[in-house]
């Protein structure tokens, strides 16, 4: 298991730094983000579409909960589905939207924000990203990515 740690001062640091990290994963990868409203979230997958050239305007998938990004523009075509924990409150409601058939998916990489809502359903081999702002600071975020 390794661990870095990364200060950013800004939105567009977060973005970089997403697509910094994006050149690492694969299809079958799974990353966990973890984070407070507000905190980067969206921006760091954003970096990572953006790595892997998505067309699509990446939001945070908060009301359709499952986001599917495709690109065949990239040296490396890709599949990504970006999920949104958030507004889910059971284990139920977390396999109703195939959660646990999109974690298996061998084909794709898997973004899960607010994935401490996954309850202990997410494998152990996966990417950690702790996303904290700086309580003195609107705009200064400490990232933590952990590869399990």
């Amino acid at each position: 298991m390794s661990k870095e740690i990364f200060e950013t001062s800004n939105e567009r640091e977060t973005f970089n730094l997403g697509r910094q990290f994006a050149k690492r994963l694969k299809n079958g990868d799974i990353v966990a983000i973890y984070g407070d409203l507000g905190a980067g979230k969206t921006e760091f997958v954003k970096g990572i579409c953006d790595y892997f050239n998505v067309d699509d305007i990446v939001t945070s998938p908060t009301f359709t909960i499952m986001n599917h990004y495709t690109s065949e523009k990239s040296d490396k075509p890709v599949s990504i589905y970006h999920i949104d924990l958030y507004r889910l409150k059971t284990e139920k409601e977390i396999e109703d939207i195939g959660f646990d058939e999109c974690l298996v998916s061998r084909d794709c990489i898997k973004i899960i924000e607010w994935a401490e809502k996954a309850n202990g359903m997410l494998p152990e081999k996966r990417y950690n990203v702790y996303i904290r702002q700086d309580e003195n600071s609107d705009t200064h975020r400490f990232i933590e990515i952990e590869e399990k």
